[in-house]
């Protein structure tokens, strides 16, 4: 009788918590280590810049119930952290020196928060948002604040801010963009999004990079590069992520923009996946490497890198998704557009409710519906066609959008 395997994931997040799920349902019957250096069970981001930071949802927004590790005899082992990887005897070393062995191995050790480096940013008051500890600490410090700071305007930035206004704060927002996401967007919606945020009482401070920040301990006001002073009660940072590859360089894997993996999620080291945030993954669909660091792919990467795993064929084309909540602004945006030639609009902008499309030789390499639904499927198929689209036809509200693209679908 064949001894069982062991498949250890080392990551207690979304990516990881869904690839064990879909280890079970595709009937792997060996034993599944899922370890975790937080105290909490894998719980989901998205919330903690919205509905749980403003105390409004029930309770912390876990993957699975309580008992679901148990009754699926997976191993949980949270707030436990793994010190090396060895791929070459296929084990794994615990902090307090416990090896463990496996037969496959997923890294889902997503990213933490890019750190400022200005004078000052060790002062008390000075927060960055990405665990739910993080947002635990944040709910309680805000309870006696007025003034909060916000250095960043990309989508952690924006949706704290939003929350934090709709809380009752004052709100500062320092950015050196011309506008919020104005990289990433171009003009038209970083304009929105501006506006957005000034209509709710929102002072932006854009074009200007934080010099130092200053007080007693605890941070009392920043400086900006202009030397413009900015009073404050709290400041949280949100400038970004770096993929937690350190494991993955310690072991010798390969890292390019993250650990890099091929279209299965296979890293250099074969046995040895990767998902999640942390995975610069080769996309089929795209025809280069990509990292994508949003709820979505980490819901759909997890389970891809899992019944990889199982030996089964997976070449993950996911196209990107993410979504964003503001005020009454919901979006989600579907695609991906380092570059693009223009971007057209159907819908009325002022109104509030529109689709974006950005497209590049007229082909649409990503849309953004703006308080519109049910779109996201057909947005997919005109990206997946990679047909021209009449222009017109595109912006016209009255062309149905499954009307184009439909070749894509087939």
């Amino acid at each position: 009788m064949s001894k069982k395997q062991t498949f250890i994931i080392v990551g207690a997040s979304l990516a990881g918590a869904k690839a064990a799920e879909e280890l079970r349902e595709r009937g792997f019957d060996g034993e599944i280590v899922l370890i975790g250096s937080e105290p909490e069970r894998p719980y989901e981001r998205p919330p903690l810049t919205k509905d749980y930071l403003r105390g409004e949802s029930e309770g912390a927004p876990f993957v699975h119930e309580e008992d679901f590790y148990a009754q699926h005899e997976i191993t949980l082992l949270t707030g436990t952290t793994v010190a090396a990887i060895d791929p070459n005897h296929g084990s794994i070393t615990l902090e307090g020196g416990r090896e463990l062995g496996y037969d496959r191995l997923l890294l889902a050790t997503g990213a933490e928060p890019r750190q400022i480096a200005v004078p000052g940013a060790e002062l008390e008051g000075i927060h960055y948002l990405r665990t739910l500890a993080d947002c635990d600490l944040l709910r309680d410090r805000l309870g006696g604040v007025g003034h909060v700071a916000v250095v960043g305007a990309g989508w952690i930035g924006s949706e704290f801010a939003a929350s934090a206004r709709q809380t009752g704060h004052e709100v500062t927002v320092i950015d050196p963009t011309a506008l919020p996401n104005e990289r990433i967007f171009g003009t038209e919606i970083g304009t929105f999004y501006r506006d957005a945020h000034a209509a709710h009482g929102v002072k932006l401070v854009l074009g200007e990079g934080v010099e130092s920040f200053e007080g007693d301990r605890a941070v009392e006001r920043l400086r900006t590069s202009s030397g413009q002073v900015i009073d404050c009660d709290l400041a949280v940072v949100g400038i970004g992520v770096v993929p937690r590859t350190g494991l993955a360089e310690g072991a010798g894997l390969s890292i390019e923009n993250g650990i890099r993996v091929d279209e299965r999620l296979e890293t250099s080291a074969p046995g040895v996946f990767a998902a999640g945030d942390v995975a610069g993954a080769w996309h089929p669909f795209y025809g280069e490497r990509i990292r994508v660091e949003h709820w979505s792919n980490a819901l759909e990467q997890g389970p891809a890198a899992a019944r990889a795993m199982l030996g089964e064929s997976v070449s993950f084309d996911h196209i990107p998704y993410f979504f964003s909540d503001q005020y009454e602004v919901g979006m989600e945006y579907s695609g991906y557009a380092p570059k693009w030639g223009e971007v057209v609009f159907r819908g009325d902008r002022e109104s509030g409710e529109f689709i974006a499309f950005w497209l590049r030789d007229g082909i649409v390499a990503a849309g953004m519906n703006v308080n519109v639904w049910d779109v996201s499927d057909p947005i997919r198929a005109l990206i997946r066609s990679r047909q021209a689209v009449d222009r017109g036809a595109l912006t016209d509200p009255d062309t149905p959008l499954d009307s184009l693209g439909t070749e894509a679908l087939s």
